[in-house]
Parts: C-alpha cells; sequence; structure tokens
C-alpha cells in the first residue's frame, strides 16, 4: 500500500510548481491534477503501491483498464503527457529515480479534425439584433474572438490597457506567461467600441475588465461559453457555438487565404508549429472541394 500522506504532498508541490514556475492556467492545472487522479484512483482499487514505487508494467495495466472503461486515446495520450511532467519534476526534486511514464505510448484514436464555421454561418451568427447592453457585450465578447483567434481564457483576462481602439490591436497574455500582440479587425473594432461606451453602466469603479457580468465583476470562462451556447441556439446556428470554435474558425479562414502556417501559429500563441498542422487539413478539404468544383478532370462523371 501506498503512503497517502506523501503522495498527496507532492501532488500539492507539483501543482505549485506548475503554477509559479510553469505559469499555467487554472484550467490546465486542474486537467493535468485531475488526470493524476485518474490513475491514483485505480492504485488504490488495485491495491498497489504509491508514486513512489509505481512500475512501468503496472502503469500500463491501467491505462489498458482505463481504455477499457472508454477513455479515449487522446484523452490517455495527455493523461500520459501529464504523468511525464508529475515524474520529472518527483526525478529534479530526487524523490523518485524512475519515470514509468516515459516508454508507453497511448492506444491510437482516430484524429478529430477541429470543427469551424463557414463565412456564411458566422456572418449570420455575428449580425447584432439589437442595442441591448447584454447584446452589445456578447457581440463583442464574440467578434473578437473571432476577430483574433483569441483563447477564451485569454478573453476574459483582457483589461481596459490591453486593447488599443486606435491602433486597433489587443495585448493578450497567452499559456506559459507569454505575450503576444495581435491585430483586431473592422468590425471587431466597432463592436467593441459600442460595448466600451455603455461598459460603464455595470462595472464597478475598480473593475478594470475589459468584460463584466451585470453585476459589474469580470467574466468567467463559463459565463462566456454559456452566452455563445445561448446566441447560437437563438440564431438556429448549425452545431454548438463555443469560444474554441470561433477560434478554430479564425485559423482556418487565415490559413485558406494566406497559405501561410508561421503567420498562423504566431497568431494563435503555439509554441509549437505541430500544434498548427491540424488547420492544414481542413485547409486540404478546402482545396480539394475547390479543385474538385473547378477542374474539368476533376469532376464525377454524374456531374457531366
Amino acid at each position: 500500500m501506498s503512503d497517502s500522506s506523501t503522495d498527496a504532498l507532492w501532488q500539492l508541490a507539483f501543482k505549485r510548481y506548475l503554477e509559479t514556475e510553469k505559469h499555467y492556467s487554472v484550467h490546465t492545472v486542474k486537467h493535468y491534477l485531475r488526470d493524476l487522479s485518474k490513475v491514483y484512483e485505480q492504485l488504490e482499487l488495485e491495491q498497489l503501491s504509491g508514486w513512489a514505487s509505481l512500475t512501468e508494467k503496472q502503469l500500463r495495466n491501467i491505462i489498458s483498464v482505463l481504455h477499457g472503461q472508454g477513455v479515449s486515446g487522446r484523452s490517455l495520450h495527455r493523461l500520459l503527457s501529464a504523468l511525464r511532467s508529475f515524474y520529472r519534476f518527483l526525478v529534479r526534486e530526487n524523490w523518485v529515480s524512475h519515470n514509468p511514464a516515459l516508454a508507453i505510448q497511448a492506444p491510437k484514436s482516430s484524429k478529430r479534425l477541429p470543427k469551424t464555421f463557414d463565412p456564411d454561418q458566422l456572418n449570420e451568427l455575428l449580425k447584432r439584433p439589437d442595442d441591448e447592453p447584454l447584446t452589445l457585450r456578447d457581440f463583442a465578447m464574440m467578434e473578437l474572438l473571432y476577430s483574433s483567434g483569441l483563447r477564451v481564457s485569454e478573453l476574459v483576462q483582457l483589461n481596459q490597457q490591453d486593447v488599443d481602439l486606435a491602433d486597433a490591436s489587443v495585448r493578450v497574455l497567452g499559456k506559459g506567461q507569454k505575450t503576444r500582440v495581435l491585430p483586431i479587425g473592422r468590425l471587431a473594432v466597432q463592436a467593441l467600441t459600442d460595448w466600451l461606451k455603455i461598459k460603464p453602466l455595470w462595472a464597478k469603479s475598480q473593475e478594470d475588465a475589459i468584460f463584466v457580468s451585470q453585476s459589474g465583476r469580470r467574466l468567467s470562462t463559463r459565463s462566456v461559453e454559456l452566452r455563445l451556447a445561448h446566441w447560437g441556439r437563438i440564431k438556429g446556428t448549425q452545431g454548438q457555438v463555443y469560444p474554441h470554435r470561433l477560434r478554430h474558425s479564425f485559423a482556418s479562414h487565415i490559413l485558406e487565404s494566406s497559405h501561410d502556417l508561421r503567420a498562423v501559429q504566431e497568431l494563435l500563441g503555439h509554441s509549437d508549429i505541430s500544434t498548427t498542422q491540424i488547420y492544414t487539413h481542413l485547409d486540404f478539404q478546402h482545396l480539394m472541394s475547390v479543385y474538385e468544383q473547378a477542374h474539368p478532370r476533376a469532376r464525377r462523371k454524374a456531374d457531366d
């Protein structure tokens, strides 16, 4: 059996490491700890020793059990990544001498392409129906998410000084505390201008956040998600409307027009271009569609 108190202290120390040294977001830290908890639950169910003596063979068996319970290959890949980071930290602190997750690969699963909107869907979604304060705020959020490709966590962190409407730019604090400056499109600038004119009706005098609730406090990521889902239902938009779908659409549309993967990587704030390359699959699908419609020898016989 494991020394549960030591294991708990190690996980707490790892949490502080992620927050203070790696500067990961609250959302990311929560996912890391949740993945560790899944493995630890299996350790306890099987009455195995704790983190200090977990072997590669035992971990392989746990991964197999979780996969059998329906955990996807994608989720297991993330779980193993969290475990490798956790054990790298433990080795660095000289609390363990091995990393049992190093040689283990997650089961393969089909690669899911990000869901996007086409331009016509977006134009319909972003037609503002009225000038009510709640509507002005919500549509300013949606315009900015699509215009600049922000993560929802980046959107809710924005303060007044981060947005320069005269320069049509926004300064964003992304993952790993990395700052990037992004352009804001004309329609998003107008939407933000309209919202900021009436924001003082809600905001407390000391509240510097760009986007606030009706009670005057900074919006949470969950609040933004719920408001976008609300407008998706009101507008009858095909598929769910959520912040990351607007970000995916931004990246896909930029890549379709520019074919500049490095530029899209910089705009999205990806540290590794392999993360951005998922959008090349979307771009290829778009090119194939254009090709099949436009090239005389690409058309199917049934279309001739």
